[in-house]
């Protein structure tokens, strides 16, 4: 059991790097892409992937107090008292996941946008609940996700929006060419 314990400090101090906390969002391209092909084990891959990456980088040399901060309040929230709101919190991501796998794997493109930035803004707001102020530290990865939710919902909506297709349609009529025309 020590080694277990062993093995805990070593990652959690890994997960202080920051590159562990920006690229976890990502991954969630390669979940939705083997979703939309539907592709079990890609989407197994995915997640074992996911649930490593806290450890994949090395320890930071420095420490940035408000994340030291975060992740003590993040390590506590995790570990300590089971109430029915960290049960449900705790099922939430679960529940995230098969939900957003399902949506790909079903092409229900507008859902799966609608869950991505519903994720992205839960998890900022439990961020904010449980580590008060210092949750900023956490605040860019979950906002580039929101930005390529908004980019992704532009992208999906652009074939079937009337309004982004006015924007995006060439118009009918075009200027006189520069040169003679017979």
């Amino acid at each position: 059991m020590d080694a277990l314990g062993d093995f805990v400090s070593w990652a959690w101090e890994r997960h202080h790097n920051p590159l562990s906390w920006w690229i976890r969002p990502l991954f969630l391209l390669p979940f939705a892409f083997f979703a939309y092909r539907r592709s079990w084990l890609g989407m197994a891959v995915t997640l074992v992937a996911l649930a490593t990456s806290m450890f994949w980088f090395p320890r930071p040399a420095r420490v940035d107090p408000q994340v030291a901060e975060f992740l003590a309040a993040e390590r506590h929230a995790v570990l300590g008292e089971w109430t029915l709101a960290k049960v449900l919190m705790l099922a939430s991501i679960p529940a995230f996941l098969l939900a957003l796998g399902a949506a790909f794997w079903r092409r229900a493109w507008w859902i799966a946008v609608l869950l991505l930035g519903l994720g992205a803004l839960v998890k900022v707001a439990w961020s904010f609940s449980i580590g008060d102020d210092s949750a900023r530290a956490l605040v860019p990865p979950a906002d580039l996700r929101l930005h390529r939710d908004r980019a992704g919902r532009r992208l999906g909506q652009q074939a079937t929006s009337p309004e982004i297709r006015l924007v995006t349609a060439k118009p009918t009529t075009y200027p006189p060419p520069p040169w003679p025309t017979s």
